[in-house]
Formats: C-alpha cells, sequence, structure tokens
C-alpha cells in the first residue's frame, strides 16, 4: 500500500436538491431527450437463498451478493477488480502498521442516521465475534480507533499487503440501529439463532432491502439518497427470486419473467446462446470446487474403520485424488464448462500459476496400490455429504466422485441437501467427507491458505477450516506470508503454500467453476468473477 491513495478521489458531493413534482418532470423530459434509458425492475434468479441479511454473520457468496447492495465497506472494487474509495474517500500509511482511514462526510444510513467513525469501530468489534464467519475480511487488524468522528486509525498486527481489498467486504452497520434493535451481538447460525439483522437491513449502499421472504424472494429498491448518485443506473427496483430447479429456471427466462439468470445449467448454456431475445456473458468464477475431508479426528463418523482415520494417510487422500477423472467430468458432468483443477485457487487469483495448477491425472490401478499399501486392500465405507443447489451441478458432480471412488474399493454413501441446511451442519464439523467450493473475494491466495489449510485458532486463521486440519510448516509459510511486504518475496510464499497443499493432498481439488450468466437483450452488466452481478452496474433499455 502506498503511503498516500489520494489522487484520483472526488470528494463527496453530498448537497441534496428538494424531490418536488416540477423536478421529477423536467429530470424526465431531460433523460427523454437525450435518451437516457427509464427506471425499470431488474428481477434476476439464480439457484439458491441467501442464509442471512446480517453482513457480519456468513461469508457465504450469494449472502454477499445481495448485501453488498445495502451495506457497504470502506473500499470497494470498480468494474476492474481495482480498490477505489466508499466509506473512506483516502488513506494514508502513517507507519508499517498504522493507517488513517478520512471517512466520508454526508452519508446517510438508510433510516435517515448519520454515518461517523462510531459506526466503523463498533462494525469490527462485532464482524470478530467468534460465532460469525466474516474474519477474514478484517485478519491482521488489531484495533480500529476514532480520531474524529470522520477519520479512523487502523491499528495492524503486522504489516498487511492485502488490507485495502479485505475492506471491501467489511460492511459497515449502524451502531445506533443494532442497539435500538438488540442487535448488537452476532446470532450463532449453526445454533439457528437468528437477531432483528438476520431479516432486515440498514446501510449505506445503493439499494434499500425492503423485504426477505425465505426461499421465495429478496426485494429492494434503490436508495435514492445514495452519496454516489453520479454512478446510480435507472435499475431502480431488484427482486431476486431462488430457483432450484434447473428447468424451472430456465423457463422463467425464456418466458419473460426474469430479466437475468446468474445460473445456467451446463446443458441448457448453448440454446440459450441461439436464443436472439438473449445474451450470454461468460467468464470464469475465482471458485474451487473441491473436496473435503476431516483429517483431524481419531476416528470418522459413520466410518467402516474403527480406531482410526483413514484420512490422516497421505496414501489415502492421494488415492482419492487419482481415483477421480476431472477430464471425464469436464466432458460428461459439466459439458465443458468447467478448468480442472491441480490448485486450490483459480486462474484470476494472485498465486495461482500454470506450471504449478496442474491436475492430476486419473490413475485407479496406482489408487488401488496406495489403499492396499495404506491397509485397506478392499477399501471402506465412509459418509459423503454434498449440496444440491449451491455450485454448478454440485450433486451431479458428487455423483460422478462417488462412482469413480467405488471402482478403488472405497464406498462413500452419499446424501444430499440444500445448502442452508448443510452449512450450518458443516460449520459444526458434522461431516467427514463432503464437497465444498471457495471463492476468493480478495483476488489473493492468501485468502483460502488462512480460511481453510492454517491450523484453527480463532478469527481468520482456520475461519473455514472444517477439515480440522493442522501442519505446522503450512502454519509457518501462511504467517510469513500475511506480513511479507516485498511483492516477489511474498509471491514466493504463495506459491510454496500452495504447492505444499497440493503435495499434501490436504484437499482434492476438481475443477475451478464456469459460471456463465443470461439475460435478456435489454440488460446490459458486466460478468463478475467474484459471481456477483451489481445493479450499480446494470442498465435496462
Amino acid at each position: 500500500m502506498s503511503r498516500n491513495h489520494s489522487g484520483s478521489i472526488r470528494s463527496a458531493r453530498t448537497a441534496r436538491t428538494a424531490r418536488t413534482a416540477l423536478t421529477a418532470l423536467c429530470v424526465a423530459a431531460a433523460a427523454a431527450t437525450v435518451g437516457v434509458a427509464h427506471a425499470a425492475p431488474l428481477r434476476w434468479a439464480a439457484q439458491n437463498d441467501v442464509l442471512t441479511l446480517d453482513p457480519h454473520s456468513q461469508n457465504h457468496s450469494t449472502t454477499n451478493a445481495i448485501t453488498q447492495h445495502a451495506y457497504e465497506g470502506l473500499t470497494r472494487y470498480d468494474r476492474q477488480y481495482q480498490v477505489e474509495p466508499s466509506l473512506a474517500t483516502k488513506w494514508t500509511q502513517v507507519s508499517p502498521t498504522q493507517v488513517r482511514f478520512e471517512l466520508r462526510k454526508g452519508v446517510k444510513f438508510h433510516d435517515g442516521s448519520p454515518f461517523t467513525a462510531d459506526d466503523v469501530v463498533f462494525s469490527f468489534q462485532r464482524i470478530k465475534q467468534p460465532v460469525g464467519t466474516m474474519q477474514p475480511f478484517v485478519a491482521g487488524v488489531a484495533e480500529i480507533r476514532k480520531v474524529d468522528s470522520h477519520t479512523i486509525d487502523v491499528i495492524l498486527a503486522a504489516p498487511n499487503p492485502i488490507l485495502l481489498r479485505q475492506f471491501v467486504d467489511f460492511r459497515i452497520m449502524s451502531k445506533t440501529w443494532a442497539e435500538k434493535n438488540k442487535a448488537l451481538n452476532l446470532p450463532d447460525f449453526k445454533a439457528k439463532e437468528e437477531t432483528f439483522a438476520t431479516r432486515n437491513a440498514n446501510g449505506t449502499g445503493p439499494y434499500r432491502i425492503t423485504g426477505w421472504q425465505p426461499d421465495q424472494r429478496i426485494t429492494m429498491v434503490q436508495n435514492k439518497d445514495w452519496w454516489d448518485a453520479k454512478n446510480a443506473t435507472n435499475v431502480d427496483e431488484v427482486i431476486y427470486t431462488p430457483i432450484k430447479s434447473d428447468p424451472t429456471r430456465v423457463a422463467a427466462l425464456l418466458s419473460g419473467d426474469v430479466d437475468l439468470l446468474s445460473d445456467i445449467p451446463t446443458q441448457d448454456v448453448g440454446r440459450l446462446k441461439a436464443d436472439p431475445k438473449l445474451s450470454v456473458a461468460e467468464g470464469s468464477e475465482t471458485r474451487t470446487i473441491f473436496i473435503g475431508m476431516d483429517q483431524g479426528s481419531e476416528q470418522l463418523k459413520g466410518s467402516s474403520v474403527t480406531g482410526k482415520n483413514p484420512f490422516k494417510d497421505k496414501r489415502v487422500r492421494e488415492a482419492m485424488s487419482l481415483a477421480i477423472d476431472r477430464e471425464a467430468i469436464k466432458r460428461a458432468t459439466m459439458r465443458g464448462l468447467s478448468v480442472p483443477a491441480g490448485i486450490m485457487v483459480a486462474p484470476g487469483v494472485n498465486g495461482n500459476a500454470p506450471d504449478i495448477d496442474v491436475p492430476t491425472k486419473a490413475d485407479a490401478e496406482r489408487a488401488k496400490k496406495l489403499l492396499a499399501e495404506a491397509g485397506y486392500p478392499s477399501g471402506f465405507e465412509v459418509p459423503m455429504n454434498c449440496p444440491n443447489n449451491r455450485y454448478v451441478n454440485d450433486e451431479e458432480i458428487c455423483l460422478a466422485v462417488v462412482s469413480m471412488w467405488s471402482r478403488i474399493g472405497i464406498k462413500a454413501r452419499l446424501q444430499t441437501e440444500s445448502f442452508s441446511t448443510f452449512s450450518p451442519k458443516l460449520q459444526a464439523f458434522e461431516y467427514p467427507l463432503f464437497l465444498y467450493g471457495w471463492g476468493v473475494p480478495t483476488y489473493d491466495a492468501l485468502y483460502t491458505m488462512q480460511s481453510l489449510a492454517r491450523t484453527r485458532a480463532g478469527g481468520a486463521d482456520g475461519s473455514g477450516n472444517y477439515f480440522r486440519l493442522s501442519d505446522a510448516k503450512l502454519d509457518q509459510i501462511i504467517d510469513a506470508a500475511k506480513v511479507e511486504g516485498d511483492v516477489a518475496k511474498r509471491n514466493a510464499l504463495l506459491k510454496e503454500g500452495l504447492v505444499r497443499i497440493r503435495d499434501e493432498v490436504f484437499f482434492i481439488p476438481l475443477h475451478h467453476q464456469v459460471r456463465p450468466w443470461a439475460m435478456k437483450k435489454s440488460v446490459t452488466t458486466p460478468h463478475r468473477s467474484d459471481d456477483r452481478p451489481e445493479a450499480r452496474f446494470t442498465t435496462i433499455k
């Protein structure tokens, strides 16, 4: 981070004029004159629902995709994923471990209350609470101190080269609103607790969330008092509908009931591309789909092996990886819409490189020999859990993998369920073997390694480690990468960590997900590699 980032920062325009009927008519007439599109709703559908509206509770991509419309961070991404000011207008590196942020003045929350430094300090204290899973976005931050009403100092435990990218998803909540509605503390999601903030939102962002009916719809309306009025779109309303069924979801788009579909079944991509009424935006996602294993328990739940844990043995993990034909999954299950993976971060993420992202080639005979060497010549039985509405073809992928494992003697008893029930059970460490996906919103491999692969130690360290994985050498590499300021040295550490994860088979990466979106020709929106459509970048003719 350079010492001063104020070069291209524009000061906030906070003056607001009264919106009279006459003004509205003049604006409408002017818009018609210059050809500006009229206000219109965006009807958006995907396969799964949010888990909560609380911006500090669950690190879940769909949840973050929705809450980003209402809640903002100190920084944000532009269309090219470069960091730019949001609720902070300027930041200055006072010392290697102190960054001063000047906050945007004149900003109001959706309930009309003013945004101040108190809200940032409060939000930091709230997001750190251990029952949530959003700690990676304040990783390395020891303290946030209020300097005055619109200035804060961020005190770091050590130098942090990706702080500004983390802060994109450190969303700011109103302290007074949380106090008023008894939502000061995070609910325990895995215990199915809720607070007022679970189903209600009050941010500073471009849209106000007006309602959430779980598994039915989420509604938003444009925030006419948004501080960034110059970037306002003509999308005055957003209706998000979770539709689990692939045929039903596609039918909704084809019938005109939906404007944008961000979950296209692979088998329908071709015909949607050929439809003259539609356009398809293609692009890879920074998400890796993989198999996770409990490598810490002394005995696996539900396994035929008693008294020990087969997943502690690298030979077993390697055999399971060798049994999987990733190219066959790409061809038959994904219809070409996947990138077979050798490491745990996708192209586009800092740390990925072609020379290390080489997928394991299927070798069933070698897999059988490894199992025999490990003491399982006939294989073993174990439960396998899989979400059925979260990732592209998730249930179909699991069926293919289970079939491939059966050929080497591993009998995985597959159980599938909605992600809304899968996620809390996963967080409660109920699954010994499961399919999972991990995106990288910071676009840096440290996010994946620190969350998934570091020994669980509270805060961001191991916050997503549901594998009971603990490797001292890997911890040392990750901890060094957290604070290394030299770009070349840091990238070398990221590579070393990713290669160790690969070679020790701590996870079984399957593929990097490809996620095309389909929309009506009247809709213009850029494809986002974090799989988060943004209404502020969308226009409707």
